[in-house]
């Protein structure tokens, strides 16, 4: 009964460690990699979005100077207009003076200018009234030739403005042209934005929903562990009857591996590094003194080692080695703070403390169904190489 029973616990074990495994393949460097992707996309849409819209902004201002301008230009074709109607007046009152006279010398005959300068009573009146009367023709002359400049250097001037207004007008036609296209595209933009933003919750629940059940699955086969364990130390005993300290002798209190302590050296370390430390080897380890200090051992053979980066912070947060630096844990941890031990064995490994198990190894890995060759320290399975 105790055979069935043992091999019913194991079947049990096999079955959550398959599940755990089978999980454990699942694309997790696909899933983070279309996340990646979309959060790319996403910054890349906002960030054209935004120059869209300074653009837009840009070409409104120059839409209202524009009509500002337009406006301005017929204020001025329009002051230019009356200007040109009053030349024209007072051009053809000049006329119609200048006519006046003409018909009146006309009709009148140089008689009457004769007669202007025979009434002279002397030499000197007698040039006077000859000089007026030549003054009195140029006058006319140089009136009229004054009036057509001046009308025609008003004809110019309107010609000129209504140029410009004509040049400002497709002007204003060509910016609002661009200003509607622009809107258009960031109408499109916004769409896609928000396309890809809703594709990306997506990814990040599905990721998340991954993650839970591979925690589940972990905490599962941790569980079945715990029960085999239990059970075959159960079976030991009662094969072993009362005699607890016969057969292999004494247990081996480190757990079958050498927990002797080693020192590498002292580095120096912020408090941030110190904190830092803790909370990762916090989130990969149980809460005992060996296994903390085997994460935090990997950690800094790895800040030592030319092969990865040379601080805490580039090992911790390179890409894809730590878990929870990408699922949030780390986060949760550095928000609430880790627990002292976590940070007493922090600070030993910076100070130089090494675990002696694993003074050579360089990665670990979640010790149940992953199949790894290595020291398994706590639920840890520490190796050399990958």
């Amino acid at each position: 009964m105790k055979i069935n029973k043992k091999r019913w616990i194991q079947s049990g074990i096999a079955l959550a460690c398959s599940f755990a495994i089978v999980l454990s393949v699942f694309p997790v460097s696909a899933d983070n990699e279309e996340i990646n992707s979309l959060e790319n996309q996403s910054s890349a849409l906002e960030s054209q979005l935004a120059g869209i819209n300074e653009d837009i902004l840009a070409l409104s201002d120059q839409i209202s100077t524009t009509e500002m301008q337009v406006e301005m230009l017929n204020g001025e074709i329009a002051r230019t207009s009356d200007e040109l109607a009053a030349a024209e007046e007072n051009e053809a009152k000049q006329y119609e003076d200048m006519k006046t006279r003409i018909k009146y010398m006309y009709e009148h005959g140089n008689a009457t200018l004769l007669e202007m300068l025979f009434s002279a009573e002397s030499m000197a009146d007698f040039l006077n009234k000859a000089d007026f009367i030549e003054n009195l023709s140029e006058y006319d002359r140089n009136s009229l030739n004054e009036l057509q400049a001046i009308h025609a250097e008003i004809e110019e001037r309107q010609a000129t403005l209504e140029t410009q207004q004509a040049s400002m007008t497709d002007l204003q036609e060509q910016l609002e042209s661009q200003q509607a296209e622009l809107q258009a595209k960031a109408s499109a933009t916004s769409t896609n934005l928000a396309d890809v933003q809703a594709r990306l919750e997506r990814a990040r629940e599905e990721e998340a929903a991954r993650i839970a059940a591979e925690e589940a699955a972990r905490k599962a086969a941790q569980e079945a562990a715990a029960r085999e364990a239990a059970a075959q130390q159960t079976s030991a005993s009662s094969g072993n009857g009362s005699s607890g300290s016969s057969g292999n002798g004494s247990s081996n209190s480190s757990g079958g591996y050498d927990n002797s302590i080693i020192n590498s050296g002292q580095m120096n370390a912020s408090a941030d590094d110190v904190t830092l430390l803790a909370s990762i080897i916090q989130c990969e380890a149980y809460q005992s003194y060996d296994s903390l200090l085997a994460v935090a051992t990997v950690i800094m053979n790895r800040v030592e080692s030319p092969r990865f980066p040379n601080t805490i912070r580039g090992v911790v947060y390179a890409s894809g080695q730590f878990e929870p630096v990408w699922t949030g844990r780390l986060d949760s941890v550095l928000a609430s703070g880790p627990t002292s031990l976590s940070r007493r064995v922090a600070q030993d490994a910076i100070n130089g403390a090494r675990l002696s198990a694993v003074s050579d190894c360089y990665y670990f890995l979640y010790a149940h169904g992953s199949g790894r060759e290595g020291v398994v320290i706590g639920d840890n399975v520490f190796f050399q190489s990958w």
